[in-house]
């Protein structure tokens, strides 16, 4: 897209308890730990852009304050600095005012939903017949979380990108539709274009 992102900086207040608690150093390193995961995933993704030999990094900088006036009204204010064409420079400012809570409250809703139908699903292979569930951590919440735990020994994704594929794959092998892959072959190739079916 001829951008690469140079600086990430990201400055956020809130009030409520959730502000209160990242006001405490353990709580903000967790959360700036989780933030920073997803920025080494962009880049881990972006051999051609960023040198692996040099650790190249975009700077990437988290602030987070607690001011109880503004009580749930989360404020974040994000600055991305891109280099672009030419040596140029291009910068895009978010300034984000929202309820917190009430973000947060369907999320809960959703994790719940969906933990109670993955003890549902049970699954064989060719190799072994019998049937098996899934992992007892469900790292295919991660879509719904900031920081996601997987099983020890398998590799945490953060690229929202990534996690929303897993979960859509999963919930469409499980409905017996194919993947998306979202290459459209049939229309790229001399391939059979998929039939159409009359009810």
């Amino acid at each position: 897209a001829g951008l690469k992102l140079e600086s990430i900086v990201s400055y956020n207040h809130l009030g409520n308890n959730d502000g209160k608690n990242l006001s405490a150093p353990q709580q903000f390193r967790s959360k700036e730990i989780s933030k920073s995961n997803v920025v080494d995933d962009m880049v881990g993704a972006n051999h051609l852009l960023y040198d692996k030999k040099t650790n190249e990094h975009p700077d990437h900088v988290v602030v987070i304050k607690y001011v109880p006036f503004v009580k749930d009204s989360k404020r974040a204010m994000d600055e991305y600095i891109s280099s672009i064409f030419m040596n140029g420079i291009n910068t895009i400012a978010i300034h984000n005012t929202c309820e917190d809570s009430l973000l947060a409250s369907p999320l809960i809703i959703d994790l719940v939903i969906l933990t109670e139908l993955m003890t549902r699903i049970t699954y064989s292979t060719n190799d072994n017949e019998e049937y098996q569930t899934f992992e007892a951590v469900l790292s295919i919440l991660s879509y719904l979380l900031k920081a996601p735990l997987v099983p020890s020994g398998t590799p945490v994704i953060n690229a929202l990108f990534k996690q929303h594929r897993c979960i859509t794959n999963i919930f469409s092998a499980c409905a017996g539709i194919a993947m998306d892959t979202d290459m459209l072959l049939e229309h790229k190739t001399k391939l059979p274009k998929p039939m159409k079916v009359q009810l």
